[in-house]
């Protein structure tokens, strides 16, 4: 798990997410191990962590039917985040106002690949698996990208846009809704 979530931490270090939401350099360094951990532990506990290329790749996500207990995520996120929860709080509230509803699917969480391997179809690759999984099942996969690369990962697997873009409160990073129905 620490391995993971540290892949995700560097991963997502300069992501225009985690800037937002811990703009302090440093501090985010600091926070990001433990936020991942939350997230990682959350899709181990329901099957949705894939790796590949020695652990060089990861993807986070929940199948479809998997729910989550709110309340104890909000606590362990809290814990991690301190005074930065409220952000966190902030993203996951306009995530939830757009989520599909009623609408059974994969909801991928976050996914990253180590700085050497980075273009090397690993991604695609975890992309594809699951994927199979939901086509398996006859649910759609939803996703909301938060970098040009994310983007261009799930378009790869027929991914498309789903509505409006998420616009985060002041002048705030942008994340892209996509879904793909099954297959």
């Amino acid at each position: 798990m620490a391995r993971l979530s540290g892949l995700l931490a560097t991963s997502f270090q300069q992501d225009a997410l985690t800037r937002w939401m811990i703009p302090d350099e440093r501090r985010r360094a600091e926070l990001l191990p433990g936020f991942f951990r939350v997230f990682v532990e959350l899709s181990a506990a329901h099957g949705g962590v894939f790796t590949a290329g020695d652990g060089e790749a990861v993807l986070l996500f929940l199948p479809a039917g998997a729910e989550p207990d709110e309340a104890a995520v909000d606590a362990a996120l809290s814990r991690v985040l301190g005074e930065h929860a409220e952000a966190m709080r902030t993203i996951a509230a306009l995530q939830a106002a757009r989520h599909p509803a009623g609408r059974p699917h994969y909801y991928v969480s976050f996914g990253a690949v180590s700085a050497g391997r980075r273009q090397a179809g690993l991604m695609s690759g975890l992309l594809s698996r699951m994927l199979d999984r939901a086509d398996a099942e006859g649910v759609g996969a939803y996703v909301e990208a938060s970098s040009p690369g994310g983007e261009a990962a799930s378009r790869r697997v027929g991914f498309e846009r789903f509505g409006c873009d998420l616009v985060l409160p002041g002048d705030g990073p942008v994340l892209r809704p996509m879904w793909r129905d099954p297959r």
